[in-house]
């Protein structure tokens, strides 16, 4: 046996020919691995230390990647890639040109599916297998979900739609009991019940009791008993379910088994039809710290593997967005008893932790399920409550339709706090909230506004608790700037833009996490002897019209800055009022990012690549100045 096994593995192949003992060292060897790699990175640790029996089982038993192998999410994929020839690249998990924290298709032939968001996977994997009866494949598709997951509506029409197609198909429910926040709804509780349900737990004392007192045959009938309760779980456990759902039902097993794991993958391989596993595996397994706090470590920073603690930036650092927003709407949920909080499956990640706890029976985490959760806010509305769903930028898109349809076509008083709007980061193109600037201005009725800092924000919240319909609130992910916070909540006037600094030479309007950079590109110019106008925006939607077509007219040289795609945001709504009002002379130049997704890099590293940092404002106030002076574009 190898000293270390892990580094004979590049490939599936390799480990097929490995016997228990083997395959259980380089499981202990992936996850020193993973541990090792993302206390320096950060990462999804808990789900994918969780997971790295099942994965090497399925790798042991189909042969990937001509099986294809669907994961849903990714959060869990962190041993696959380790065997799929990426295991020299892992240390670069994360960072910019390495290697994606998500499956993608494009690092990786064993990678079939590019996925970071909830519930696609059993969707995808139908529509592989309807390709495979077309193209006359004999390959198999095997899919990996969540528990949590499995909440999400699209996983559920996936089910419905594999039940009635009957094609071959694996789909393996790893059921851990926990997606990032607790899982919640009727579905997550009949499986949760697998292994704790009362009526379960006491039926196998009673039998262990019963055999144990009966002399001589006693434990030859308690080794039977065990038998006969695997097959009792057929008819008291969830496996009904997916039975009348068109799937034949095997497990729960226990996931962290290789023998029990291999062997009934072994079996399902041969099934015909679509079969759902239920494995049952711990978030966390084999670091004492992730087990014990399983949602600290979903999605962690770096941390000192000896403690588990995370390492902190050194001096002080500014209150984060997220937590000033879960401060805020606590203070005025206080004053105001019809406000109510939603969340889907993030109340930790959206700072709502500590409204859950100040005022739980306000506070509603509907799972990973954002259609729901907004259609719900609409029904409370209606009612006369003030809901603030508080979504990721990124998820939100996934309750595009509930938005229009159910809320601001009624003009109901909701409230989005959209978190994580603009970079995010490391986590890469499945997460950067890069487009709900330009998908949320287009809707009648939707007010859209952006902090300039945390300051800002509370104002803001305040503003759209009052406010009397749909409203948008969006800010970015990480620290604030580190400015005083105002004792007195105000409402501020909605579509009113401020102008912080006065110039005559130009004029940069920014919006939310750009206007410091902007203040900062116009001290910067200022030692150079260019002045320049800088304005907050506050506002996408409505724009400050007066003061935006006065700036025009006065400076004529203007700098939109925003951190969202260009195409049909913030700075295409500065030029479609100035092309409105007649002013289409004034010479504009759009910074932002262009067509494109954005791969994970730090959130610096973004700025400044796409010139949205102090630098990058600066020299594009330069080169319109330079246009200017070479009479191009010049303003009327």
């Amino acid at each position: 046996m190898a000293e270390n096994l892990l580094e004979t593995i590049s490939d599936p192949a390799d480990i097929r020919g490995l016997d228990l003992g083997e395959l259980h060292l380089l499981a202990e060897e992936i996850r020193r691995l993973i541990i090792e790699t993302v206390s320096v990175t950060g990462g999804h640790l808990a789900s994918s230390l969780g997971a790295v029996e099942l994965t090497l089982a399925i790798h042991t038993v189909f042969d990937t990647p001509r099986d294809r192998l669907v994961w849903d999410v990714g959060h869990q994929a962190y041993a696959h890639k380790i065997i799929t020839g990426r295991r020299e690249r892992f240390h670069t998990l994360r960072r910019r040109g390495g290697i994606s924290g998500f499956p993608k298709r494009a690092e990786s032939p064993y990678d079939t599916f590019d996925v970071g968001h909830s519930g696609t996977s059993i969707s995808a994997a139908t529509g592989m297998a309807e390709a495979r009866r077309l193209t006359g494949g004999d390959h198999k598709i095997v899919v990996v979900i969540g528990d949590g997951s499995l909440t999400s509506g699209l996983a559920l029409e996936g089910l419905n739609w594999a039940g009635y197609r009957k094609e071959d198909l694996v789909i393996v429910l790893n059921d851990n009991e926990m997606s990032i926040s607790p899982n919640v709804g009727a579905l997550s509780a009949y499986l949760n019940r697998i292994m704790t349900g009362q009526t379960m737990t006491r039926l196998r004392a009673e039998i262990k009791s019963f055999f144990k007192s009966i002399p001589s045959i006693g434990e030859h009938m308690l080794k039977f008993s065990r038998q006969l309760e695997e097959s009792l779980k057929a008819f008291v456990l969830p496996g009904a379910l997916f039975e009348d759902l068109g799937f034949t039902y095997v497990g729960p097993i226990a996931g962290h088994r290789l023998d029990y794991l291999i062997r009934t993958l072994e079996n399902v391989r041969e099934m015909p039809g679509p079969v759902l596993l239920h494995v049952v595996t711990k978030k966390g397994k084999g670091y004492p710290f992730a087990e014990a706090e399983p949602r600290r470590f979903h999605g962690t920073g770096p941390f000192d593997v000896a403690t588990g603690r995370p390492l902190s930036p050194e001096g002080p650092t500014a209150v984060t967005y997220t937590r000033q927003f879960g401060r805020t709407i606590c203070r005025l949920a206080a004053e105001n008893p019809k406000i109510v909080a939603i969340t889907a499956a993030m109340c930790d990640g959206t700072g709502l932790d500590t409204f859950a706890e100040a005022f739980p029976e306000r506070f509603f985490d509907v799972g990973i399920a954002e259609q729901h959760g907004v259609t719900f806010a609409a029904g409370l509305a209606v009612e006369g409550l003030r809901p603030v769903v508080a979504i990721y930028s990124t998820f939100l898109q996934r309750a595009f339709d509930s938005i229009i349809h159910d809320v601001c076509l009624q003009n109901l008083p909701v409230v989005f706090a959209l978190d994580r709007g603009g970079f995010v980061g490391d986590d890469g193109s499945t997460h950067q909230g890069l487009f709900d600037l330009s998908y949320l201005r287009c809707i009648p009725n939707l007010v859209v506004m952006a902090p300039k800092d945390e300051n800002e924000l509370q104002h803001m919240l305040k503003t759209a608790v009052e406010h009397g319909g749909p409203i948008a609130l969006r800010y970015p992910r990480g620290s604030g700037v580190g400015v005083p916070l105002d004792e007195d909540l105000r409402a501020l006037p909605i579509g009113r833009g401020e102008i912080l600094q006065e110039g005559e030479d130009a004029a940069v309007i920014a919006l939310g996490s750009t206007v410091h950079p902007a203040l900062a590109a116009a001290s910067l110019l200022a030692d150079e002897g260019l002045s320049v106008r800088v304005i907050n925006a506050r506002f996408v939607k409505p724009l400050d019209r007066d003061l935006i077509c006065e700036t025009a007219l006065r400076v004529g040289r203007l700098v939109t800055v925003e951190e969202n795609v260009l195409m049909g945001g913030f700075g295409s709504a500065v030029t479609e009022l100035l092309a409105d009002e007649g002013l289409g002379g004034c010479r504009v130049v759009r910074l932002g990012v262009d067509d494109r997704f954005v791969d994970h890099a730090s959130q610096e590293e973004l700025r400044r690549r796409f010139g949205i940092d102090r630098d990058g404002i600066a020299a594009a106030v330069r080169r319109l100045l330079a246009l200017a002076d070479h009479g191009e574009g010049a303003p009327r």
